[in-house]
């Protein structure tokens, strides 16, 4: 019966449930729970995974778990979110970080969203082998490193958002929107380049690696580029701010299918896209009117997914597995992800002296600020059936929840701190930006 409804159920169908639970729990959050938005739908959604399946223990017949979890498999939320709302978060990420401050920091942007993907990708790879080893796990040893790439890349929509409330020099922000936009696109590329390997069973190859990770990520550069441009240039010869709203649209829908179907990476491509986009051709191609409704439809657009995103983290819940074991091997998997960061952030900002960022506290808001969020748990969910991903998708919710739950409950503590411990530093950096 249940399994009947939702099979019966259009995309359509299930883009209304999810914006009207969206809209209804974050209505009852603003009113009631006011927690931070992002947080009180993660908070709700869970709550309702957990009653869901409380319900069902209680009640056998009823099924409402089995019922959701069905229609989040037809929905399939890695699709969705990595071909889907990933392209036109990114753009409009992009679109509000300024070129200029991100070229200032462009090395140590570069080293964080390489570098750093890497050596977060190989530490935790190498610390949860330990911990499989001691818990006596049989898998092979490359999916540790499968989960280490997928819980490298950080949430740029969490840590704008928090940064922008926050009113931290704007130097910094570009810093961090910087390199969470581009490690996305990294992260994805040597996560499918390791998961390509595991599921052959093939010996890993460091150097085809290296090429096709060269491919993907400078095809994707490249798409980027020209989309932008060319998305630039249609805006530029004409004042019509409708027509342009969807030119833009075109962009980032047009070139992300273009980037799958050339299988080179469309994060990437976005991410370039809407700097370009965001910075020329806002400033050089649109009159003030069609700026004015041009940024608010890519706001809006990015608060409704974002709503929708973060409720489906929590409702995806539903499909752990959870077993001693698994608890454990997830738990674990929340400070050695922490300390991988950090290792990241130091090798790329500090062992270079021309990479190092001359905000105050830079270092320490681009740790506690590298937040997890929806891109680590689709990718998990995109792991074949079977142990291994059990394990990976605990490993995963627990971190992604605990970078959701405390570490952008309490970033915004750490930032206030930064600034009353080094108030002159601060306001002479903001002096600096204005």
């Amino acid at each position: 019966m249940h399994e009947e409804t939702a099979s019966a159920l259009s995309a359509f169908d299930i883009a209304a449930l999810l914006v009207v639970a969206s809209a209804l729990l974050g209505w009852f959050n603003h009113h009631f729970v006011k927690l931070p938005h992002v947080i009180g739908l993660t908070v709700m959604g869970a709550v309702a995974a957990i009653g869901l399946m409380a319900v069902d223990a209680i009640i056998p017949g009823i099924t409402l778990d089995n019922w959701v979890a069905d229609t989040l498999e037809q929905m399939n939320f890695t699709e969705t979110l990595l071909q889907g709302m990933l392209s036109f978060l990114l753009f409009a990420g992009a679109l509000h970080v300024d070129l200029d401050r991100l070229k200032v920091a462009w090395l140590p942007v570069l080293l964080l969203s390489t570098v750093g993907v890497m050596i977060s990708t190989v530490l935790v790879g190498l610390a949860m082998w330990g911990v499989g080893s001691l818990i006596g796990l049989s898998f092979a040893p490359i999916w540790y490193f499968v989960f280490g790439a997928l819980i490298a890349p950080t949430d740029p929509v969490s840590v704008l958002g928090v940064l922008k409330e926050e009113n931290v020099p704007k130097s910094l922000q570009s810093a961090v929107a910087g390199e969470s936009l581009f490690n996305d696109g990294v992260g994805i590329v040597v996560f499918i380049i390791l998961l390509g390997a595991a599921v052959s069973g093939s010996e890993f190859s460091f150097l085809e690696g290296a090429e096709l990770f060269a491919i993907e990520a400078g095809g994707g550069i490249l798409v980027g580029l020209v989309a932008g441009y060319l998305g630039y240039r249609a805006l530029a010869g004409m004042d019509e701010y409708t027509l342009e709203v969807l030119i833009t649209l075109a962009v980032v829908m047009g070139g992300y299918a273009l980037c799958s179907q050339l299988h080179i990476s469309g994060p990437l491509a976005m991410a370039v896209a809407g700097l370009l986009i965001g910075n020329h051709g806002v400033t050089y191609a649109m009159s003030d009117v069609t700026r004015d409704y041009l940024l608010k439809f890519w706001e809006l657009l990015d608060e409704l997914l974002n709503s929708v995103l973060f409720l489906l983290i929590g409702l995806e819940m539903i499909v752990l597995t959870v077993g001693g074991d698994v608890l454990l091997f997830g738990l674990l998997a929340i400070p050695l992800s922490l300390v991988a960061r950090a290792v990241g952030i130091f090798v790329s900002t500090k062992t270079i002296p021309a990479a190092r960022l001359q905000d105050t506290g830079a270092g320490r808001v681009l740790w506690w600020g590298g937040l997890r969020g929806g891109i680590s748990i689709a990718l998990a969910l995109s792991l074949p059936a079977g142990e291994t991903r059990d394990y990976i998708l605990a490993a995963t919710f627990a971190a992604v929840l605990f970078s959701v739950l405390v570490q952008r409950a309490t970033l915004g503590r750490l930032i206030d701190k930064l600034k009353r411990d080094h108030a002159p530093a601060v306001e002479e950096s903001a002096e600096t930006v204005h």
